[in-house]
């Protein structure tokens, strides 16, 4: 089943959804949720939001520079994950590189995060851990 993916500026919604998703590791890493930290970045992110049945499933904050496409956020809504929706918005991403000339993207994810095995399976490679973090990227051809 294919999403729609379209922008959205519902800050709510993407706090609300990360906070769920991310909640379990922030307790394991003994990290704190920063809400003054989190709507700063908002406004620097394009974020979509993932559709099905009029439902939003899902949500995709990116930015970009010169260099790669960073994907800051892929949240799932937990009824809704492996079943290809992190994909498809990995594929959405890319085309939007590719759109722009860019052949590289980046993201960041817990090392305690099982979503490492689907961004291995996609062609990311790590490239750095530091701070319980892995530092991922993939070259877009």
């Amino acid at each position: 089943m294919s999403p729609i993916i379209r922008p959205t500026d519902d800050k709510a919604f993407a706090e609300n959804i990360i906070i769920q998703n991310m909640s379990a590791y922030y307790n394991q890493l003994d990290m704190r949720w920063d809400t003054a930290l989190f709507a700063k970045q908002w406004g620097e992110l394009d974020s979509y939001e993932l559709i099905i049945n009029s439902s939003r499933v899902g949500l995709l904050c990116i930015n970009h520079d010169e260099n790669a496409y960073y994907i800051r956020e892929l949240q799932i809504d937990k009824k809704w994950q492996r079943q290809g929706l992190g994909t498809t918005a990995i594929r959405y991403t890319e085309e939007m590189a590719k759109q722009a000339g860019i052949h590289l993207l980046r993201l960041r994810v817990f090392c305690i995060n099982p979503a490492i095995a689907l961004y291995e399976h996609m062609g990311f490679r790590i490239c750095k851990t530091e701070d319980n973090t892995h530092y991922m990227q993939r070259r877009i051809f």
